[in-house]
């Protein structure tokens, strides 16, 4: 099977990395980064009433995904979805093991269905009115290498159809904070087409034994150490700058995913 696409819309939040088109000279080499805490905006596309119920997790996948979409000129409710995450919705999880701990271990409705781990699938379907198949995932670390793995699989099966990809993760409270130290909270969305597009940058990925590749940038590779969806760093890179050139992203154990890509 052919692991390859054609990347038609970036969307990006995440620390120092307001949006993708902020984020492209830094991304590239063209510009300082700046670090600074991730700022998640609402996602207005949700009803009133989801929106106040939606944690950070949701928010977050959301925002990424909707402005791929936007870049890509795609409307969100024709496309599948991938959606891939390590941590899924921490600040629900803690919540609950704090009621489970308590007296009082009632958990209401609301905290239960959102700590599912394809909640933010869920919400994505609300905004949108997507209809189409839209797959969770987590594989740790290599969670958006998984992802990509499983929306080149998709697209390989079905080439004429665009996909979107949206990985994500946000920090966990204390005391789990303590246990998986996540930074901060990192949201990306592609939206993939199949190899044989005119649009796009062409994507070829293999798997290899090769180490990551690292981020010149030493608060850029903090990032990308620190929280496990920014892993996609090196491969925005690329992107962002439009050259040609191959990266190595973090996957299972000692399998990397190597993908090149051709301008």
């Amino acid at each position: 099977m052919s692991l390859a696409g054609r990347v038609l819309g970036v969307g990006l939040v995440g620390p120092g990395l307001a949006g993708w088109r902020e984020s492209r000279a830094a991304l590239a080499g063209e510009a300082p980064y700046v670090p600074a805490a991730t700022s998640i905006p609402a996602p207005e596309a949700l009803p009133a009433t989801e929106r106040r119920r939606a944690g950070k997790s949701v928010r977050l996948a959301l925002t990424a995904g909707l402005a791929a979409c936007n870049e890509a000129g795609r409307a969100a409710k024709e496309l599948a979805a991938v959606f891939t995450s390590s941590t899924g919705d921490g600040e629900n999880q803690h919540a609950i093991c704090e009621a489970l701990a308590s007296s009082d271990r009632d958990i209401s409705p609301t905290r239960f269905h959102n700590s599912v781990h394809n909640a933010p699938a869920g919400y994505w379907g609300i905004a949108t009115g997507a209809m189409a198949a839209a797959d969770s995932l987590a594989a740790f670390d290599g969670s958006f290498a998984a992802g990509l793995v499983e929306a080149f699989g998709r697209l390989a099966t079905d080439p004429a159809r665009a996909i979107l990809l949206v990985a994500y993760d946000a920090p966990y409270p204390e005391p789990l904070k303590a246990t998986r130290a996540i930074e901060d909270a990192f949201g990306l969305g592609l939206v993939l087409a199949g190899a044989h597009c005119a649009e796009g940058l062409l994507l070829d990925a293999a798997f290899t034994r090769e180490a990551p590749t690292p981020m010149a940038d030493a608060g850029l590779e903090e990032v990308r150490r620190g929280i496990p969806a920014a892993r996609a760093l090196p491969l925005l890179q690329l992107i962002a700058a439009r050259t040609s050139g191959r990266v190595v992203l973090e996957y299972l154990d000692d399998l990397g995913l190597a993908v090149e890509v051709r301008a």
